[in-house]
């Protein structure tokens, strides 16, 4: 019995580590829930993207940082990894990749939404 249930929890233990924690998570602000980095930054989709393609320049990610993902980032239902225009791998939700805005200081700011009538809150 003893064995049963070790191999049991093994087997638990191992089936819940192959879920990746979604890279980002909804947070509160004065526009509604938003979609939101870790640390609760923001993230925007650009009108100009195309699905699965990111067309903000090097210019464009001065002021908008591409959502980044880390080396060991897998793409998982709605959740897929494309190119910036640097070659490195950012984080886009149901196609579209995602940004956080320069000037947003303090989690749950929203100060990008609606900026030259092309950028937008992910909600």
């Amino acid at each position: 019995m003893k064995t049963l249930l070790i191999a049991m929890s093994l087997l638990a233990a191992t089936t819940l580590s192959a879920y990746a924690a979604e890279p980002a998570k909804m947070v509160e602000t004065k526009l509604g829930k938003v979609l939101a980095t870790e640390k609760g930054m923001t993230l925007y989709s650009f009108d100009k993207d195309t699905k699965g393609k990111s067309n903000c320049d090097e210019k464009c990610l001065k002021n908008w940082p591409a959502f980044p993902a880390d080396a060991k980032a897998k793409a998982d239902g709605k959740w897929s990894l494309v190119k910036d225009s640097a070659g490195k791998d950012m984080w886009a939700y149901d196609g579209k990749p995602l940004y956080t805005f320069a000037k947003d200081t303090k989690a749950g700011e929203t100060t990008g939404d609606g900026v030259g009538g092309v950028w937008h809150v992910v909600k």
